[in-house]
């Protein structure tokens, strides 16, 4: 359940009482998890996927609500709220409101005394921050002055860093950075308190890290010399994945890759910054994409499609035991889906990383390893991912021979394929079992959250208010209390 599903008055979910709601549900239903999807800015195509920097917050998920309580807003501030889908979020209304709303809460903060609580706790979050902060808000100011294009795309001092413009632009755009910096302290404040509100109801968060960054962030900016890209900024290669289940072309996801060599060098001091400020706001994480740590998929720049790539080597072992070495044991999730060759297995059992199972992959036949009974007790299951079609969507559309295998399985030829799948999972010897919210209530597919490749009109679902019932939550605490999940 990503918060930008949530139920909210305000175009988008948030982090404000929909989300306290939420937890309050996990925790009568007995639930012990809560998955998220990247909490970072995002850009075009509005996908987590694709963030303006890996350890910046999402300032659209500011719940307008709590600025409301703080007095940080006023009524007359929402006079010019526009009309909302309540069932998706309008990105484009998001993109043109909700910046307006944080300028105007901006104006009211900087009204305040100097004294004030909130003004200590904001520079002391600016102090705590600075190593991403300066540069992220700088990098999000000149995107600004440059129309919000790409940052490949800007003058050339800008564009390589010119040490006496980027001092102007600090002076010049004072307020803008400051403000970009309060944005990531209200989002930093409430993402906070809603995490510590999760762990006192005996929840914890697993967040996510996608192991690419993307092209236009304030990651690439400021440190070109850890990716591939030519002297003009440009990558040489991208990423992506060969053909697969997905798509007959694989998926073409174009973000920068790695010199791993550079970053062997630097101690993996990038990587490690990465994750301990994961594991700032998460109890554990989920990584993306994992193989790429043992073997990924090269790409040519300017390639249409991701057909013609190749295998390279990744940095394998010696990045999680320098990342182990840093900050101890590692409460991570390694996302094995795909096309996995035995070293990644390998990779991931050196460090007993639990993997992850998608029971919508199993019913190929008995010998299918997505299915229950063959189960390891180190992984995570899923009825879905965020990149699959609902269970209910599934079983309407698969193949004729999946559907009977599925009815030989379960014993059924009209099951309740939701409940089916869901209760599956939850009986299974599984380490973890976790379900989108879209299969707890037995939505079809327009409630799908992500189809990989496409670009648009994903990543918008929203719930509605009443979406955790009553039979839900009980439903969920049986099977909390029959399976001792």
């Amino acid at each position: 359940m990503h918060p930008t599903s949530f139920a909210s008055p305000y175009g988008i979910g948030d982090l404000g009482p929909e989300a306290y709601s939420f937890i309050d549900s996990l925790e009568a239903a007995g639930c012990k998890l809560w998955q998220v999807l990247p909490l970072g800015p995002t850009g075009y195509g509005d996908s987590p996927y694709q963030c303006f920097s890996a350890f910046a917050g999402n300032p659209y998920l500011i719940s307008p609500q709590l600025l409301l309580q703080d007095g940080l807003l006023t009524i007359e501030d929402l006079s010019d709220m526009p009309d909302w889908d309540e069932n998706r979020v309008d990105f484009g209304k998001i993109f043109l409101w909700k910046p307006a709303l944080l300028k105007r809460s901006f104006g009211h903060f900087n009204e305040l005394e100097n004294s004030s609580p909130i003004k200590s706790s904001f520079n002391a979050f600016c102090r705590e921050n600075q190593a991403w902060l300066d540069e992220y808000s700088l990098f999000m100011t000149i995107k600004g002055l440059n129309g919000g294009s790409a940052w490949t795309e800007w003058a050339e001092l800008y564009r390589f860093r010119d040490v006496t413009t980027l001092s102007k632009v600090e002076a010049e755009q004072q307020e803008t950075v400051l403000e970009i910096k309060y944005s990531q302290f209200l989002f930093f404040k409430q993402w906070t308190e809603i995490k510590q509100y999760a762990n006192q109801k005996g929840v914890q968060v697993i967040g996510d890290i996608p192991i690419f960054v993307a092209m236009d962030s304030a990651d690439t900016w400021g440190n070109p010399d850890l990716f591939h890209l030519d002297k003009n900024g440009f990558p040489t290669v991208v990423a992506g994945v060969p053909p697969d289940y997905f798509s007959e072309t694989g998926q073409l996801w174009g973000n920068p890759l790695y010199k791993w060599e550079i970053h062997e060098k630097t101690g993996y001091s990038w990587w490690i910054n990465r994750i301990r400020a994961s594991l700032s706001i998460y109890d554990i994480v989920r990584i993306d994409h994992f193989r790429g740590f043992a073997g990924y998929w090269e790409i040519p720049f300017g390639e249409p499609t991701a057909i013609n790539g190749q295998w390279v080597k990744g940095p394998g072992s010696k990045l999680f035991e320098a990342i182990r070495a840093a900050l101890g044991d590692l409460p991570i999730i390694a996302e094995d889906l795909g096309e996995i060759t035995p070293d990644v297995f390998e990779l991931r059992d050196l460090f007993r990383l639990p993997g992850m199972k998608i029971l919508q992959f199993g019913f190929s036949g008995p010998d299918n390893p997505f299915l229950p009974h063959l189960y390891p007790q180190n992984c995570v299951v899923y009825t879905g991912s965020h990149d699959n079609d609902t269970v209910v969507g599934w079983y309407k559309t698969a193949p004729e021979h999946e559907v009977n295998f599925f009815h030989q399985y379960y014993n059924s030829s009209n099951p309740d394929v939701s409940d089916v799948m869901v209760r599956s999972i939850w009986s299974s010897v599984a380490l973890f079992a976790i379900a989108p919210l879209q299969d707890l209530l037995g939505l079809d597919t327009d409630a799908r959250m992500n189809f990989p490749g496409k670009v648009g009109g994903y990543w918008a679902w929203r719930t509605t208010l009443d979406s955790f019932s009553d039979d839900l939550i009980q439903r969920l605490r049986t099977y909390n209390h029959l399976y001792l999940r």
